[in-house]
């Protein structure tokens, strides 16, 4: 059986050591900075605002729509810098703006904290239905933000390997119908828990989704390929 190239951990969220030398593509430092920014404006920043109101004395539905300020300027900052926005960044924009209108014509805080499952749910459908397509998206994320010569290779083992693909897609599937699991916990936790624990419990719920599918199709893939190499 041909021989293909064991895929690295696949982790949207980190990037390669060495920086690729096509200047398409942002060098490592630039990406690391892009990820750190949005993660401490999407995710740290709604929380900081979100626990501060509340320790004031806001009162929960007001703290949760204000918590979505940073998102929205970062979005903001993002575009007026390229002076351009991108498809994340308007996906990103159409759910808050969603959220947003949603919680203007309701005071009920426990739909805006279920809010947040409409933007991993979708994630997941989105991933699920690029399967139907020639590459899946969790395939060409990967190697957007791998060195040159890795991703060459990957892109030969897809155009050569029916096992390659095959293992791939099954590692699609899975970050797809975690997403979709994640969705389905964030509104079960909104409507279950205690309202000021909700963000708390979604960012460890969100960390703990993130290490399981990035280490267990990680786990997986290498297992695979190693039995196929073997073959």
């Amino acid at each position: 059986m041909k021989r293909v190239a064991k895929p690295p951990p696949v982790d949207p969220l980190s990037a390669p050591d060495q920086p690729p030398p096509v200047p398409a593509k942002p060098p490592p430092d630039h990406r690391k900075r892009a990820v750190a920014g949005m993660i401490g404006i999407d995710l740290v920043l709604p929380f900081a605002i979100y626990y501060g109101l509340r320790l004031a004395g806001a009162d929960p539905w007001l703290a949760l729509m204000l918590a979505a300020v940073g998102p929205l300027v970062r979005i903001a900052v993002t575009t007026a810098r390229s002076r351009r926005i991108d498809r994340l960044g308007v996906f990103t924009l159409s759910i808050l703006a969603i959220g947003t209108a949603v919680g203007m014509f309701s005071a009920d805080p426990r739909l805006l904290l279920a809010r947040e499952s409409w933007l991993t749910a979708l994630i997941g459908f989105w991933i699920l239905i690029s399967l139907a397509g020639q590459r899946p998206v969790l395939f060409q994320a990967t190697i957007a933000v791998m060195p040159t010569d890795a991703a060459a290779q990957w892109e030969q083992d897809w155009n050569t390997s029916p096992f390659f693909r095959k293992v791939f897609r099954i590692m699609t599937l899975a970050w797809g119908l975690a997403f979709l699991l994640d969705a389905v916990a964030r509104v079960i936790m909104a409507y279950t828990l205690p309202i000021d624990v909700v963000p708390i419990a979604s960012i460890g719920l969100l960390l703990v989704m993130l290490f399981a599918i990035v280490y267990g199709t990680k786990f997986y893939a290498g297992r695979r390929l190693a039995a196929g190499e073997s073959g």
